[in-house]
């Protein structure tokens, strides 16, 4: 059992059939076509040669078919984790060189090791640390980076920058030198791009062609842009007009290839390295649950940590790039009808020989060709509606959504995600440092509480209920004695405090002490402590301390039966008035 978990290969390859292994092979066959040109995309945008793209997508798909959970995520290069590639090695070595290409393989080795040491640490809940809003907000401004950085392919101008001022600042002081062929390639690629992605579906189904072979030949119709492109630089030779070409691509698989041993680069590439893994990590999730809840299935976080970590071991090792699940390559493998994965390593057969019999005309592909394919790739990641959705329902959310774009926008995308992680962070302490806690009383004629200003209720000049709605721990502690005492302080004829406690899932050293505190309190006050609806595993611990002896009240199983203990029969409940 404890074999299968961390091989999950053995759980569905025994019962493989092959009836699956048909569906695989088609699933395959349509994210090979889509793959190699994002993959040679990917590698432009990281500022890497274009084989180092099809590198990447041949030893991870294997790997992560192995130890991965996932039926149908797709792992491989993606925009994102692209741009943080060029952005952590962008102060080590200049784009192209070999100290960069170097870099890049220590990046996803490093990463590799990363993502198993979290994986086999069971770390798998930090994805949680990142809330969504940070996340839609990070990737929404990575899109708009990742999109402008390509418009100097498109206009044939030399233009850097690593945010969105340096990027724009540079392309408007070089607009005098652009190049009309290449123009004209990138544009025409670009419009014929988004026509596709908009418009040909609908009007391939309009003139009879089947639902799923329409949605087909549209996957495919960035391999039609790369080929229409590349015949096209080849018959009128624009490279002789300046246009710039992806050029001779060394064709044979990846060959063994060792990081660098150097301590100060990987001291250099370590956060570089740690926040592609957090982010590649919290993407390949997002995706791979989503697409496994619609078939009811499950994925693993932890075990993910651990796929994840082998393909970027791999990709290093084979001389890739940093890799992770693709959203668009894992939806279309999805619909594609895959379904173990088993298509992930049929895809990478399929990249393998692409690599083998394909370089030679890669050679003539524009660059432009390809920066249109990112511009639309990222297009999808541009999330503005998110933005007004998020302050509409909460200001602090869009607080940290609005910093963490802006840090992206205009510093860098490190300063970006580590704002962001920052952010959610604080934010979680914030709100459940001041937990939201409600004075309760009884709704006539029932066993149900609820708080006092929300319903009409019934409640005793003696005794009081006080719901705690979060569990209490180091940085509330205090909050939660200062709640106490002020309701001792304005309820003078008070002898009895039920503390109730249905969303306490913990209470940690800080609280028990807080706990003792009050109990001490009160009881100098006259006013006993009791505690109500304490939940069985926060009751094991509680057993182990001084508290429950020195309690001045009782536990009670519920908030009922604390009433009818305490609440004298004779006493006429006082109703309140929201």
């Amino acid at each position: 059992m404890s074999l299968k978990r961390y091989l999950p290969v053995l759980q569905w390859l025994p019962e493989y059939r092959r009836e699956q292994a048909a569906s695989d092979l088609i699933a395959a066959v349509i994210v090979t076509i889509m793959l190699i040109p994002q993959s040679l995309a990917y590698a432009l945008l990281a500022g890497l040669p274009a084989q180092v793209g099809l590198y990447a997508s041949i030893l991870p798909l294997v790997l992560y078919a192995v130890f991965g959970t996932s039926r149908t995520l797709s792992v491989g290069p993606v925009a994102v984790v692209a741009l943080m590639t060029a952005a952590a090695l962008a102060p080590i070595a200049a784009p192209g060189s070999p100290e960069y290409l170097a870099g890049a393989v220590l990046l996803a080795v490093m990463s590799g090791l990363m993502l198993t040491a979290m994986g086999g640490l069971r770390l798998g809940f930090l994805a949680n640390f990142l809330s969504h809003p940070v996340i839609s907000g990070f990737i929404t401004a990575s899109g708009i980076v990742i999109a402008f950085s390509q418009l100097k392919h498109i206009l044939g101008i030399d233009a850097s920058g690593h945010n969105l001022i340096e990027i724009a600042g540079s392309l408007a002081g070089n607009l005098g030198n652009v190049s009309l062929p290449t123009l004209l390639i990138g544009a025409g690629a670009l419009v014929f791009l988004m026509f596709a992605r908009s418009r040909l579906k609908p009007l391939l189904i309009h003139f009879g062609c089947g639902i799923r072979m329409a949605d087909i030949l549209t996957r495919t119709a960035p391999v039609l842009a790369v080929l229409v492109t590349s015949l096209v630089a080849w018959v009128l030779e624009l490279d002789a007009l300046g246009v710039q070409l992806v050029g001779e691509v060394p064709s044979g698989l990846p060959e063994l290839t060792m990081p660098s041993m150097e301590v100060s680069v990987w001291k250099q590439l370590a956060v570089g390295a740690l926040l592609i893994s957090v982010v590649g990590f919290v993407e390949s999730v997002s995706v791979g649950q989503t697409l496994a809840a619609k078939r009811r299935q499950r994925i693993d976080p932890d075990q993910e940590l651990i796929g994840l970590g082998a393909a970027n071991l791999g990709a290093g090792f084979s001389g890739g790039m940093p890799v992770t699940g693709g959203f668009s390559r894992s939806v279309v493998n999805f619909d594609a009808g895959a379904q173990t994965p088993a298509a992930g390593a049929y895809t990478a057969v399929g990249i393998a020989l692409a690599t083998l019999l394909l370089t030679p005309a890669i050679a003539y592909l524009p660059t432009a060709t390809l920066a249109a394919t990112i511009i639309v790739a990222v297009a999808t990641l541009i999330d503005f509606p998110a933005l007004v959705r998020t302050w509409r329902y909460s200001r602090a959310d869009f607080g940290a959504m609005l910093a963490t774009i802006t840090l992206t926008l205009v510093y860098s995308v490190e300063a970006g995600i580590i704002a962001g992680v920052g952010l959610s962070i604080g934010l979680f302490l914030f709100r459940t440092s001041r937990p939201h806690s409600a004075v309760v009383g009884r709704v006539p004629g029932t066993e149900h509480f609820r708080n006092i200003q929300r319903h009409r209720v019934e409640t005793s000049r003696h005794v009081t209920f006080l719901r705690v709605d979060e569990s209490l721990y180091f940085a509330n502690a205090r909050f939660l004695e200062e709640a106490v005492m002020d309701l001792v302080t304005c309820q003078p004829d008070l002898k009895d405090l039920v503390l109730v406690c249905p969303a306490v899932n913990l209470i940690d050293a800080s609280a028990l002490e807080s706990l003792e505190t009050i109990n001490e309190r009160l009881s100098d006050a006259g006013v006993r402590l009791n505690l109500s609806e304490v939940k069985g595993p926060v009751m094991d611990r509680l057993k182990n301390t001084q508290l429950l002896s020195r309690l001045e009240g009782t536990v009670f199983l519920s908030t009922f039966e604390a009433w009818q203990t305490l609440v004298s029969p004779s006493e006429m409940p006082v109703t309140s008035v929201p």
